[in-house]
């Protein structure tokens, strides 16, 4: 039995942020060998929505169409819930992070400062975590957080551009990271690029559209790439570019061009001053200031992914734009007569109808005799269920004709470990590309789809050198002693970025994935499956990028002290605990929410997507036996019935009662309890207390004493956008619809969390998520972020004060009866008894998801989506 796709990519129709991550779905554990590492998801399930597969994602599917089972439509609505949490009710204008940002760092600061407790190797194969929903084995070894973009140079230093962490710099050919880019209002990498001086170009704002990617401040060049860091000063000219994405960054004719989400721009490459020239945009009604700028498709209206000059003559530039989902203005634009033009034919092998251009990168070789692309198709991700690859093209000239080299089939035959129908090469090809050709040979190529892919013939045959991992192959061996078995180290999956480099004397090929960065030789050694031998992961611990959801702590009983874990993009579950030098994984694919046991870190409950939720009460320590001896797993599936019916958001909400952890609150549709805490061992112990309604879903809650708070929305997009409060206890009795009045005090914006007074339950906390009404154009935006209750949530107070406007995420209450928030720019605190707001320690512009005490209370937590987790003493934060 193949090993079964450990999951499926979430795409976004939004524009600002999502998520993204591959469905792990598990066979049944059963007797026999059992050549998946996976148990809780069946392959039935998976079987089943490929089945269904074909459609997809257009501009203009709401998110509450009906959702009847299509893959396609499932993973839009899941990528769409993060923008959805920050845009809704309306489209956000342009500079409201770098507004937020401006007025954060000039908050007063609370004494004491953060402490990094994540940045330590993250082994994702650790051994002792194999249990039927680890990933432990597939050979992807250390990891971080989603690498986007990568640039190297001759004298040993790389580059690494993450997605939400900021830019990365090694003066030793990967590895012994520094950060160079914290001082920059965003640390979302779009684009990096090395140009014929030496100068390092970053261009801010990650383009491949998946559900957490953030928009960003504009491009930046570093004179001195070798020792200098970014810095507000080193912006190239004014705000053109300002809350845009970068897809790439290309330079010709003294030129640096730009391919972003608002169109083509250029600019001198000598002179960072002067204002950015718009080359292109498809469909100029929809820019900022545009007639249509506020209409539901702006935001995928001008997607520009790639650049192709001839160095020959400058002149004579090829534009690659389209949206990947499809849309009228896609194709291929060169100059005709001064004017941009569409080509209309003449390209080869290489489409040029809109249907199927979509996602696009180009490469060429050092000589220029060779030019390399890929091509993603909306019409094939419209109706092809096993990929949304066009193929990979070669071609004399930028302007053709070109010829296809590869295809989606070819790969797969090529070693490549995504042989399902299903699930195959280019799937995902609208957020995973890369491309790059070998310096010294130019028909000496890399592409990187979900895996890595070589050919050194000039795309005459292919070689998987990263395939996405070892499960399913001969050579894959669970026993630990074994490691991954035969099999050699491959990469991360889902590749973003790619940079050839040399290091002593040596040429490097550098690869940016979901699971950070990796290097091989150029010319590297293969085994007999054309896989590679000779993958090393850069990912140190020196370099934290990992991009959090949750956070958990309890007591370590077995060393002493306590076990953090958390949940993560498409790295599983974290688990750090006591005496570890090495985190360890015990759960794969995407993590969400966590609960973990104060008194006992090692009873957990670890959230999959849409509340398909793990439990285990040994951390997930496991061999791997369970593969013969299916008694032996020591992890359960717990997931509540809307997990089933899809009836929960994308990363669902958990809490435990604060005075009873064996109460535990779940939200979907319906508010479910369970009162058997860690012990409990079947979805059906979980009792619907409340039905929130149809099209609602709990977005937070929160639970003290028995007494119970859930907030919801439905619909969760601009389209007719609602939220509410429903209150009432874990018994089931006592619920009710909270009536929030109509003059805007709770404003109609997602209701992202609750903090909940020890002392007193009816005196209760609201974090709200979005921008106030000055940047938000939607009914009822209204104003401020943080709301209070002293009466079980009847009447609400804003006490957002001198607050930031800046979307606000989760809160919580400290021992001294302060209350710090978390934000998507850092951390704030409000000390007892004061109305006025400081800020915690200096953080990055980091998204805070979540804040958690530990089991004293003396220390503060907090989940970051891209710096991995801190710490901040309480005492502190006064």
């Amino acid at each position: 039995m193949p090993a079964p796709t450990r999951k499926r990519r979430w795409l976004t129709i939004c524009a600002i942020t999502a998520s993204a991550a591959l469905v792990a779905t598990p066979v049944g554990a059963a007797s026999g060998r059992n050549t998946s590492p996976f148990g809780a998801r069946t392959l039935a399930r998976l079987a089943s929505e490929r089945d269904r597969s074909v459609g997809a994602v257009d501009p203009k599917v709401k998110a509450e169409d009906d959702d009847d089972g299509n893959e396609a439509d499932e993973i839009a609505e899941g990528a769409d819930q993060y923008a959805e949490a920050r845009t809704s009710p309306g489209v956000v204008a342009p500079g409201a992070y770098g507004a937020a940002w401006t007025s954060l760092t000039d908050l007063p600061a609370t004494g004491g400062s953060w402490r990094n407790i994540t940045d330590l190797p993250y082994n994702s194969d650790d051994s002792r975590y194999r249990d039927i929903d680890s990933n432990s084995s597939g050979g992807s070894g250390n990891v971080t957080g989603r690498m986007a973009a990568i640039a190297a140079d001759d004298d040993g230093y790389v580059y690494a551009g993450s997605a939400g962490g900021g830019v990365w710099r090694s003066r030793r050919g990967g590895g012994h990271w520094k950060p160079i880019s914290d001082k920059l209002s965003s640390q979302s990498t779009g684009a990096l690029a090395l140009d014929g001086s030496g100068r390092l170009w970053l261009g801010t704002g990650e383009a491949t559209t998946n559900a957490d990617a953030y928009l960003g401040s504009g491009v930046y060049v570093l004179s001195d790439p070798h020792h200098g860091t970014f810095s507000s000063r080193s912006r190239v000219g004014g705000d053109e570019l300002e809350s845009t994405t970068v897809h790439e960054l290309r330079f010709g004719g003294g030129k640096v061009w730009a391919a972003t989400s608002e169109g083509v721009w250029s600019h001198s490459a000598k002179t960072l001053k002067g204002a950015w020239k718009l080359e292109f945009a498809p469909n100029p009604d929809y820019l900022p200031g545009g007639s249509k700028a506020h209409d539901d498709a702006a935001a995928y209206k001008n997607i520009a992914n790639d650049i192709a000059i001839d160095p020959k003559d400058p002149s004579k530039v090829i534009l690659a734009v389209g949206w990947r989902s499809g849309d009228d203005y896609n194709g291929f634009y060169t100059k005709v007569n001064g004017a941009w033009t569409r080509i209309s034919g003449g390209f080869g092998d290489l489409p040029t109808d809109p249907d199927d251009v979509g996602n696009v990168t180009f490469a060429r070789s050092a000589d220029g005799s060779r030019y390399y692309a890929v091509d993603q198709s909306p019409e094939q991700l419209n109706t092809n269920p096993d990929s949304g690859l066009e193929g990979i093209y070669s071609a004399a000239s930028p302007f053709g004709p070109w010829t296809k080299i590869a295809d989606y089939k070819q790969l797969a035959a090529d070693g490549s470990a995504l042989t399902s129908s299903g699930y195959m090469p280019g799937v995902q090809a609208w957020y995973n590309q890369f491309l790059t050709v070998d310096p010294g040979d130019p028909k000496h190529v890399y592409a990187g789809l979900e895996e890595v892919y070589e050919t050194k013939d000039g795309g005459a045959t292919w070689s998987t050198v990263g395939p996405y991992w070892n499960f399913g192959f001969s050579c894959w061996s669970i026993d630990p002693s074994e490691q991954t078995g035969t099999c050699n180290q491959t990469t991360h999956s889902d590749q973003h970025g790619v940079a050839i480099g040399r290091y002593h004397g040596k040429s490097f090929v550098y690869v940016g994935n979901d699971g950070g960065v990796y290097k091989r030789p150029v010319n590297g050694s293969q085994d007999a499956s054309g896989h590679a031998t000779d993958w090393t992961s850069l990912n140190d611990g020196t370099i934290d990028t990992l991009q959090y959801y949750s956070v958990g702590i309890g007591k370590d009983l077995a060393h002493g002290g306590v076990s953090v874990t958390g949940g993560l993009q498409d790295n599983g579950q974290s688990i750090l605990r006591s005496n570890d030098t090495v985190m360890g994984s015990d759960f794969g694919g995407d993590g969400g929410d966590t609960l973990t046991d104060p008194a006992n870190g090692c009873n957990l409950a670890e959230e999959y997507v849409y509340l398909a939720i793990q439990v285990t009460q040994n951390c997930a320590v496991n061999d791997g036996s369970w593969t013969t001896d299916p008694t032996k797993a020591t992890s359960y599936n717990v997931a509540p019935a809307d997990n089933a019916t899809g009836e929960a958001r994308f990363i669902a909400p958990l809490a435990t009662d604060a005075k009873d952890s064996d109460t535990w609150i779940a939200g979907g549709r319906h508010v479910w309890v369970q009162t058997h805490g860690y012990a409990i061992r079947s979805g059906s112990e979980w009792k619907s207390v409340y039905d929130l309604g149809a099209g609602r879903t709990a977005t937070a809650v929160a639970a003290s004493g028995g007494k119970v708070y859930a907030a919801w929305c439905g619909p969760c997009n601009n389209q007719g956008f609602a939220r509410g409060i429903s209150v009432g206890n874990a018994d089931g009795t006592g619920w009710h619809d909270v009536t929030l009045p109509a003059d805007g005090t709770v404003p109609n914006r997602y209701l992202s969390g609750f903090a909940v007074d020890p002392k007193n339950a009816d005196h209760v906390y609201l974090a709200v998520n979005g921008f106030s009404r000055h940047w938000t154009e939607g009914p009822g935006a209204g104003v401020g972020h943080v709301f209070e209750s002293t009466d079980g949530g009847t009447t609400w107070k804003d006490i957002s004060a001198n607050l930031p406007d800046v979307p606000t995420n989760s809160a919580v209450v400290t021992p001294n009866g302060g209350l710090a928030v978390a934000t998507d720019l850092g951390v704030v605190y409000r000390a007892p008894g004061r109305t006025r707001w400081e800020r915690v320690g200096s953080l990055p512009a980091v998204a805070v998801l979540q804040l958690k005490l530990g089991p004293d209370g003396s220390t503060l937590y907090a989940a970051t989506h891209g710096r991995g987790i801190y710490t901040v003493k309480v005492r502190d934060c006064r």
